[in-house]
């Protein structure tokens, strides 16, 4: 009888464990994702990542000089809009932020840093690290959705310059990766985006030990949400940097295959929802970051709630998991941050 018993109990802790495993949904093309966007929308969002005369993007054009690689993601994010729209002009004329990031790179594969102006600089070897992989975890991204599109062979000579470049500056990140979680390990969005440079360039560079680094990274920020699942910044919760986890984390999952993380977001969305007013605007109450004059940005001014990445966010999150809640909530955020105005990063 021992035998059969230790066998019925061996099939039962088996089907227990097969019960608990994250579902693993049919994998998703991110191009398709943002075809699918509303009409309109993608567009509407990237309106601010188009470069200035000199390739500038995000706060090094709001300084009008270079001071880091991390703005320049901006430009990427312009180039992966436009190769969605098709339009392949508005593309290039965005790719002139990614060179100008790479005119920046050093021997070592890092970029040049210079003082902002609030007078910090990222010199120092992590926060250097970090802008790099602000710069690269958009930049993976767009190369693997330039890849995904019909317009791959308009940037194949390009991205055959630009991939030792890119060698380069993975391995630089890579170098960096144990100062990683003890620069950032209090906000977790930004332990995400860096598993997103390690995830997105680790798979255009065919690269399965950065793809590693990237899920050890995901594996230690599902451990950073408290009691009710939503992501911890600066030891509580936030109505802007939730949704950022929310987002970059569901971008990475489209391209490195990510079940646990992906089973843990309900629970975020689902209080990300309550934020979301009638109305459209993002409830900041109890935010312990962004919203109540409790962190710089820069320029020393209070950081706000990223309406664009709310929006984002919820449309990727409703379109991925066909969830109209959040679907519904991306709309009036958007019609509301549209009605208002408000700019975004």
């Amino acid at each position: 009888m021992k035998p059969l018993l230790l066998a019925a109990i061996a099939l039962t802790l088996s089907a227990s464990a097969f019960a608990a495993a994250p579902a693993v949904r049919a994998p998703l093309r991110e191009y398709d994702i943002l075809r699918a966007f509303p009409p309109g929308r993608l567009a509407a969002l990237s309106a601010g990542d188009i470069p200035d005369e000199k390739g500038f993007t995000g706060s090094n054009r709001a300084h009008g000089s270079w001071v880091e690689s991390g703005p320049q993601r901006g430009s990427c994010r312009g180039v992966i809009a436009a190769v969605v729209a098709g339009d392949l002009a508005a593309a290039d004329n965005a790719w002139r932020g990614i060179d100008v990031a790479f005119s920046h790179q050093r021997a070592d594969g890092g970029f040049e840093s210079k003082p902002a102006a609030n007078g910090k600089i990222s010199s120092d070897f992590g926060a250097n690290v970090e802008t790099a992989y602000f710069f690269l975890q958009e930049l993976g991204r767009a190369l693997l959705v330039i890849a995904e599109s019909p317009h791959a062979a308009h940037f194949k000579d390009r991205i055959a310059v630009l991939k030792p470049k890119v060698r380069r500056a993975a391995d630089y990140i890579n170098s960096g990766y144990d100062t990683i979680i003890p620069k950032v390990g209090h906000s977790v969005n930004r332990v995400i985006i860096a598993a997103k440079a390690f995830g997105t360039c680790g798979v255009f560079l065919g690269d399965e030990k950065l793809v590693a680094q990237s899920k050890k990274l995901i594996a230690h920020a599902i451990t950073l949400r408290d009691q009710e699942g939503v992501f911890i910044e600066n030891g509580g919760r936030d109505s802007s940097y939730n949704v950022v986890s929310i987002l970059f984390g569901s971008v990475l999952a489209l391209h490195v295959p990510l079940p646990e993380f992906e089973a843990v977001l309900p629970a975020a969305v689902r209080w990300q929802l309550t934020r979301v007013l009638p109305n459209g605007e993002v409830d900041v109450n109890g935010n312990t970051r962004t919203g109540v004059g409790k962190e710089p940005d820069a320029f020393g001014k209070a950081k706000t709630v990223n309406y664009k990445e709310v929006v984002l966010a919820l449309t990727i999150y409703g379109l991925i998991h066909k969830d109209d809640a959040a679907l519904a909530a991306a709309e009036r955020v958007f019609a509301y941050s549209e009605k208002k105005g408000i700019t975004t990063k």
